[in-house]
């Protein structure tokens, strides 16, 4: 199945005017060197947008084999040891909500709540770090945070990257920070308590809360 026909319907309506830029990028993708699996490329685009009411933005996958799961900062579940970042956001988790270090690093459990989990660049090459960098994936995600940005969605913003698109949210239910990475956690990213801040937004304007 061509990558634009995997988004769902709603996202194939809100994107319909950037499938020829889908087609290019799918026509430039080596299925054998390309994380993640071509079939979970778009997972995140894959749940109707009146769902959304999270949205945490991330750079581009995992290089490592086997890590990515279409979903920013998830890993698949048998991951162990969790990625550094990753690792990071669980103790922030910890921190804020007092919720115990989770050992299983998938994230769908956000993301069956709501949560969408994007990157900005949706793919890259095994063992390479933004190999996919001038693709043209920047474009696609743009017009998605452009679309979730007219929904009343809480945009959670980790980094320099994510904090390019902050325009397209509505400042009082953005949350920023640092990266959660090793090179920039402990300079503000650490005690942000992103968590407790987005289930206070959810909650003032009456959508259900996150369980994290």
């Amino acid at each position: 199945m061509k990558l634009f026909d995997q988004l769902h319907p709603d996202w194939q309506e809100a994107l319909i005017g950037l499938k020829p830029d889908f087609n290019r990028i799918d026509s430039q993708l080596v299925e054998d060197v390309t994380v993640p699996a071509y079939e979970n490329i778009l997972r995140a685009l894959s749940t109707p947008i009146d769902s959304i009411s999270v949205v945490i933005i991330g750079q581009d996958p995992y290089p490592t084999p086997g890590y990515a799961n279409g979903l920013a900062f998830s890993v698949t579940s048998e991951i162990t040891p969790l990625p550094a970042s990753l690792r990071n956001i669980f103790k922030e988790l910890e921190s804020d909500l007092g919720i115990p270090m989770n050992c299983n690093g998938d994230l769908t459990r956000w993301a069956q709540q709501g949560v969408l989990l994007l990157n900005r660049i949706l793919t890259t090459e095994s063992g390479h770090s933004l190999k996919h960098e001038l693709l043209g994936w920047q474009e696609i995600t743009n017009e998605v945070a452009s679309v979730l940005g007219q929904k009343p969605v809480v945009a959670i913003l980790w980094g320099k990257n994510a904090q390019e698109l902050s325009h397209f949210f509505d400042p009082a239910r953005t949350i920023k920070s640092v990266h959660p990475s090793p090179l920039s956690s402990y300079r503000g990213f650490f005690g942000s308590k992103p968590f407790s801040k987005t289930n206070e937004i959810l909650r003032a304007s009456g959508a259900p809360q996150i369980q994290w």
